[in-house]
């Protein structure tokens, strides 16, 4: 196991710089200049090619590339090309954290409900709250987030008065209702569905069919064999949803007014604000090498069956 994680921990540096480089090359290359970006209505070639020459970006390209990824390393993002003389760490860091906590509640939410529901409905096959609930969850999981939001305002907001219309007061701030309900329920949906199908699949293997037939009772059948083989499959989706709280959600931010790092990153790429978008990828890319590793592991935990070389 040990010399697993060393092994992928090994390639973590690899995935990276292979991501920085396609990265920095499409922002080096792309189309658009930063410092007309940057100097605006005021542009002028001579001062532009001043700003080029302080910010280095009439060096050759592998050298501003290692440049760079020798201050990514010690943590020194570089400087916003849009907010100029601002640190991105400084940017970006508060953002990710606001989309952090926000998608933590939303999956907080899709797990306490989705997971229980789903390994009830799978005992329930055949039953009419079978198909039910799985037609609920399909039409939950269709309703887009510029219908849902209006409706959970129009109620929370405009005519009970419970919670505030928009913005961001932290994790236990009742303005987080809304946006995590909404981000909370398609997943709701999502996590049922994959619950029911891996539980039932465990339900039909030959060792439940044997646990049975030994006198076990079904309490201790599904707490100790079908539900810890079932949630096997889950533990992927929740490492890959672990690895995406830092991404934010554009239109989410957009409609509450929330200060997170999708909104951000979006307004970043039209304003081409290469250090803040290549940033941001690179630890979008670290968190997701991050978690599959974590899954890895978790499996081997999980399902003592498992074993890496």
């Amino acid at each position: 196991m040990w010399v697993y994680i060393i092994r992928r921990l090994l390639f973590l540096p690899i995935a990276l710089m292979a991501v920085s480089l396609i990265t920095f090359s499409l922002g080096h290359y792309g189309p658009g200049d930063p410092v007309r970006v940057m100097m605006g209505n005021k542009y002028n070639e001579v001062a532009a090619e001043r700003i080029r020459d302080e910010l280095g970006l009439n060096r050759p390209f592998f050298v501003q590339y290692a440049d760079y990824m020798y201050g990514f390393f010690q943590g020194d993002f570089g400087e916003s090309l849009r907010f100029i003389g601002q640190p991105v760490r400084d940017l970006i860091v508060p953002k990710m954290w606001v989309s952090a906590q926000l998608s933590i509640a939303a999956m907080i939410i899709s797990l306490s409900i989705g997971l229980p529901l789903g390994f009830y409905i799978a005992h329930k096959q055949g039953s009419w709250q079978d198909p039910t609930a799985v037609t609920l969850s399909l039409v939950l999981a269709s309703i887009p987030i510029m219908v849902t939001v209006p409706a959970l305002l129009w109620v929370g907001c405009l005519k009970t008065d419970l919670i505030p219309c928009s913005g961001w007061g932290g994790f236990f701030d009742p303005r987080i209702v809304v946006p995590a309900i909404t981000m909370g329920i398609p997943g709701v949906a999502g996590l049922m569905r994959l619950m029911r199908a891996s539980t039932l699949d465990v339900m039909g293997q030959d060792f439940i069919r044997t646990a049975h037939s030994k006198g076990l009772g079904t309490v201790r059948i599904d707490a100790g064999h079908v539900l810890r083989n079932a949630v096997i499959p889950i533990i992927t989706i929740l490492a890959f949803s672990l690895a995406g709280l830092i991404e934010g959600s554009f239109i989410m931010e957009t409609i509450m007014g929330i200060p997170g790092v999708g909104r951000f990153s979006v307004e970043s790429i039209f304003n081409r604000d290469y250090p803040i978008i290549l940033a941001i990828t690179l630890l979008g890319a670290m968190a997701f090498v991050v978690a599959n590793l974590l899954a890895d592991i978790a499996y081997a935990y999980v399902d003592p069956r498992i074993r890496y070389s």
